[in-house]
């Protein structure tokens, strides 16, 4: 029986031994397969990081030169069209762009709410007399309440001087809201009169080319050409962009000048049914 218990007990320690080295065996070769996963996966990350980096920088590289492009190309062209001509050309854009938008800055100003001014003066007119309303019209900025204030000024005199003042001083408003404006015209025509000036030289600078190696080749006359047509365009360029200026600016002129117009007949009426 003691034989018996002491072989099972055997039997029992031996499979023990076994079983635990069976699974110290597996646990280290899972172990080991896990650890070379992480390790091919972080060599695939490291592998695919510089493919990322290299196929981002090359997409940098693309859009870097797409960026800068047009700058570079402007810079390029006008450099090619010849700093003579081109440089006039864009002295005469900077300067038409300076006084298009002071004018553009002035007539926003000078824009008032006549109606309303109308309404104040001929209120004015009623409860505090003239000097109220030489009042309102002295504290309300533009052309309109200047014309108003000459006006009342004169109302003492006669309703026929007050409107004499009034169409006198309208015409020296008018003259302020002009100011500067035929600048824009000249250098609307000057611009792509300069153009045509470049190009006139520029096929003159191809001709004496061709004279000189007394041979027609291509290469000779495209130099000429390319300054030729580069002034022209950027001329022409220079002329439309101060077109659109000068187009707003005398449309806006218009609107405040039969704004003046308008708003000096009202007056006139108020005047004379004051005197009424």
């Amino acid at each position: 029986m003691r034989k018996l218990f002491f072989a099972l007990s055997l039997v029992g320690m031996l499979m023990t031994q076994s079983l635990s080295y069976a699974s110290t065996f597996l646990n280290s070769t899972i172990q080991d397969t896990e650890q070379q996963g992480e390790t091919v996966e972080e060599d695939s990350m490291i592998q695919e990081a510089p493919e990322m980096g290299e196929s981002e920088a090359v997409e940098e590289e693309v859009s870097a030169p797409a960026e800068a492009s047009f700058t570079q190309e402007l810079k390029k062209r006008f450099i090619e069209g010849g700093p003579g001509f081109m440089g006039i050309v864009l002295i005469c854009l900077i300067l038409g762009l300076a006084i298009s938008i002071e004018r553009i800055i002035y007539l926003n100003l000078a824009t008032t709410n006549s109606q309303k001014l109308t309404t104040g003066v001929e209120e004015a007119l009623s409860s505090g007399g003239v000097e109220a309303a030489k009042e309102l019209c002295r504290n309300t900025k533009g052309p309109v309440a200047s014309i108003f204030y000459q006006g009342l000024d004169r109302v003492n005199e006669g309703v026929e001087s007050a409107e004499k003042a009034v169409v006198a001083y309208g015409g020296v408003q008018m003259g302020q809201l002009e100011k500067n404006v035929s600048w824009i015209s000249l250098f609307i025509a000057l611009a792509p009169m300069l153009g045509f000036m470049g190009t006139v030289i520029g096929m003159i600078q191809a001709f004496d080319k061709i004279e000189a190696a007394g041979d027609m080749q291509p290469s000779l006359v495209a130099g000429g050409i390319k300054v030729a047509l580069l002034t022209t365009v950027f001329g022409l360029i220079v002329a439309i962009i101060l077109q659109v200026f000068y187009n707003y600016i005398v449309a806006k002129i218009d609107s405040i000048v039969n704004d003046m117009e308008d708003a000096s007949i009202n007056l006139i009426d108020i005047l004379v049914a004051q005197k009424k």
